[in-house]
C-alpha cells in the first residue's frame, strides 16, 4: 500500500503526465454526457429494450447510448467500421498498399478515406438504429422531420466522438478510441455488481464471494494471455562510421501469442446472429429450422458454443495472417543489418518467423476462444447475465488490453524521469521500449 501511495504521489508529480491525465478524465466526462443527451423528438419511456443480441453487445461499448436513443447513439462504432475495412483493402487493393508505404502523407491520406467512410457507414447504420430501436409510439414529432435531424445528430455525435478519441490520444493519455470503448464498458460494471450482490442477498453471501474469487483468476488469465509473447533474438551486425563502432547488440522482436487482439470474437459473435435469423423464415415450415434458431438463438447451448470457439479459432488464423507480415519484418530487418541467429537473411528468415507465428497462434487461438465462451459457463452457473459479461468476452479483453496499454505509458513517463516504476522489478514486461522494431 505505501509503494501504491508513493507511485500515486510520483504521477502526479510530473506536470505533463499530470496534465494529460486530468485531460484524459474531462474528454471521458464529455463523452459520458453526451450519452444521456437524447435525440430531439423521442420520448424515453416508450424505448425498447435493447439487452439481447447483438444490440446488447453494442450498447455495452457504447455504456448505455445505444439503448438511450442518445445523440451519441451509434458512438464510435462506425468508426471502427471503417477503420476494419481500410485495414482490409490495404491486404488486398494495391493503391491502399502503395499509400500504406507512402509514409505520413500516406497515412493522412488514408485517415481522410477513413473519416468519408465513417460518415457514409454512419448515415447507413443511422436508419438501420432509427428503424429497428425506436419504435413508432415513442416519436413526438414528424417521422420524416425526425428522421432527418436524426441521422444529421448521429453523424456528428459520431464525429464528435472521434474527435474526442484523437484529442485523448494527442493531450491525454493512452489511446482514444480504445478509452471510450473501455469507459462505456466500466460503466456498466458498478451496476452489474450491485444487481449481483441484490440478486443473491445474504442468503447468497458465500457463493457471491465465490464468484468474485473466481474472476479474479479470469482476470489475471487474461492479462497473461494479452501480454504473452515469443521473443525472437535479432543481432545486428556492427558498422564503423567515422571512427565509432555502431550497432552488435543484441534485441527481440516480440511475436504475441495473441496478435490479433479482439477481432476474432467480434467477427465471430457478428456472424453468429445469421444461423438464428436465417432460420426464422422457415421455422414455422421446418422443424429443422426451428431446432436451428432455437439452438443458435441461446448463447448456452452447447451447439451455440462449439461453433462459437471453432469460428474464434479460423478468425484468429485469418485476422493475424493479414496483420502480421513476415515477409515486411524479414526485410526491415535484411535493411537495417539484423539477422536471426542461425537462420539466413531474406526468405529464410521470412520462413522461419511464419513457422513461429504458425505455432503460438494454435494455443492463442484456441486460449482466446476459452476466454469468448467463459460468459456462457457462468451463466449456467448461476451468474446474472449483466455480470456474466465480465467473465470474459470482448468486453474484458478490452479493458484489459486499454489498462496495461495505459500503464505502459504511464510506466514510461515515470522511467523518464527517473522514477522507480509500476512494478517492483522498475519496469513492466513487455514495455515495447524493450524491443526492436522490426
Amino acid at each position: 500500500m505505501k509503494k501504491f501511495i508513493s507511485t500515486v504521489k510520483n504521477i502526479f508529480s510530473i506536470e505533463d503526465l499530470r496534465i494529460r491525465i486530468l485531460n484524459t478524465i474531462g474528454f471521458l466526462i464529455v463523452f459520458r454526457l453526451g450519452s444521456y443527451i437524447v435525440l430531439p423528438g423521442v420520448d424515453p419511456s416508450q424505448l425498447k429494450d435493447s439487452s439481447e443480441g447483438i444490440f446488447g453487445l453494442i450498447d455495452t461499448f457504447l455504456g448505455g447510448a445505444f439503448s438511450n436513443a442518445s445523440i451519441f447513439g451509434l458512438g464510435i462504432m462506425p468508426y471502427i467500421s471503417a477503420s476494419i475495412v481500410l485495414q482490409l483493402l490495404t491486404v488486398g487493393v494495391p493503391y491502399f498498399q502503395k499509400l500504406q508505404k507512402e509514409g505520413e502523407s500516406g497515412r493522412k491520406r488514408i485517415n481522410q478515406i477513413t473519416r468519408v467512410l465513417t460518415i457514409l457507414i454512419t448515415l447507413a447504420q443511422g436508419v438501420g438504429y432509427i428503424t429497428a430501436t425506436i419504435p413508432n409510439e415513442a416519436i413526438m414529432v414528424s417521422k420524416t422531420l425526425f428522421t432527418f435531424s436524426s441521422l444529421v445528430l448521429l453523424a456528428s455525435g459520431t464525429m464528435f466522438c472521434m474527435w474526442l478519441g484523437e484529442k485523448i490520444t494527442e493531450k491525454g493519455i493512452g489511446n482514444g478510441i480504445s478509452m471510450l470503448i473501455m469507459i462505456g464498458i466500466i460503466s456498466r460494471f458498478p451496476g452489474a455488481i450491485l444487481g449481483e450482490v441484490v440478486s443473491k442477498g445474504t442468503s447468497g453471501a458465500l457463493l457471491l464471494i465465490i464468484e468474485f474469487f473466481v474472476l479474479f483468476f479470469v482476470v489475471v488469465g487474461v492479462v497473461a494471455l494479452t501480454e504473452a509473447t515469443r521473443r525472437i533474438p535479432v543481432q545486428y551486425a556492427k558498422q564503423v562510421v567515422g571512427g565509432k563502432v555502431y550497432g552488435g547488440q543484441r534485441q527481440y522482436i516480440p511475436i504475441k501469442v495473441n496478435a490479433s487482439g479482439v477481432m476474432p470474437i467480434i467477427f465471430a459473435q457478428s456472424l453468429m446472429f445469421v444461423p438464428a435469423l436465417v432460420a426464422q423464415i422457415w421455422a414455422s415450415e421446418s422443424d429443422i429450422a426451428n431446432y436451428i434458431g432455437n439452438t443458435f438463438s441461446s448463447p448456452t447451448s452447447w451447439q451455440y458454443n462449439l461453433v462459437f470457439a471453432i469460428m474464434i479459432i479460423l478468425f484468429t488464423f485469418f485476422y493475424t495472417a493479414i496483420t502480421v507480415n513476415p515477409e515486411q519484418i524479414a526485410e526491415d530487418m535484411k535493411r537495417n543489418g539484423g539477422f536471426v541467429p542461425g537462420v539466413k537473411p531474406g526468405a529464410p528468415t521470412a520462413d522461419f518467423i511464419d513457422n513461429i507465428i504458425s505455432r503460438i497462434t494454435l494455443p492463442g487461438s484456441v486460449l482466446l476462444a476459452a476466454v469468448a465462451i467463459m460468459p456462457a459457463f457462468a451463466m449456467m452457473a448461476g451468474v446474472s447475465n449483466q455480470f456474466s459479461g465480465f467473465y470474459g468476452g470482448t468486453s474484458l479483453l478490452i479493458m484489459v488490453g486499454v489498462i496495461m496499454d495505459t500503464l505502459r505509458q504511464i510506466e514510461s513517463y515515470l522511467l523518464m524521469r527517473h522514477y522507480e516504476g509500476m512494478m517492483k522489478s522498475g519496469n513492466m514486461k513487455n514495455n515495447p521500449s524493450n524491443y526492436a522494431v522490426a
